[in-house]
């Protein structure tokens, strides 16, 4: 189990670098409407999220008392490359964790905030929410995107397509 939390943490890593990817440099810290995050800002919330939570993630309460979660949605004036070097730290942190876990170990008990959670449950919880908040950085770029929009997933209209080339590379 521990193999398909990582690879499905994998998949919307990649996905949040696509998107991100498309967008232009003097973009990437442009709200879409009054009070909205950036690409920016989520980027620094995933990454002080995944930090966090991963730290000593089976002996230390997942929400450190270093984490400073509200200066995460404060607009900063990071470049690009240091944007990229944050995702890349967050989600090395994460990454390094799950190598060190096995799925004995998924009905240990972490905490977050206080409250207990079996480690199936705080990655479930973790996953959720880097899925929800990639899921906000791919429409947030395409909204800030030219028309040369590249799919980060399935493009519309290309399921089939899809589909059998996945068949075909599964029979090779």
């Amino acid at each position: 189990m521990i193999e398909d939390f990582s690879k499905e943490y994998h998949r919307y890593k990649k996905a949040g670098l696509k998107a991100m990817a498309q967008v232009p440099d003097s973009r990437l810290h442009e709200p879409v409407g009054p009070d909205g995050n950036s690409i920016a800002i989520l980027v620094q919330h995933i990454s002080g999220s995944l930090i966090s939570r991963f730290t000593d993630f089976l002996t230390t309460d997942g929400e450190k008392p270093w984490r400073n979660r509200d200066s995460e949605f404060e607009s900063l004036d990071n470049s690009r490359t240091e944007l990229e070097e944050l995702w890349a730290r967050g989600w090395s942190v994460l990454e390094s964790e799950l190598a060190r876990l096995t799925d004995q170990d998924l009905l240990r008990q972490v905490y977050i905030r206080g409250e207990a959670w079996s480690v199936h449950g705080a990655l479930a919880r973790s996953l959720a929410h880097v899925a929800y908040h990639v899921g906000q950085m791919v429409i947030l770029a395409r909204a800030l995107c030219s028309e040369d929009w590249q799919w980060v997933s399935i493009p519309k209209g290309k399921s089939e397509e899809f589909n059998l080339k996945m068949k075909k590379d599964k029979a090779s």
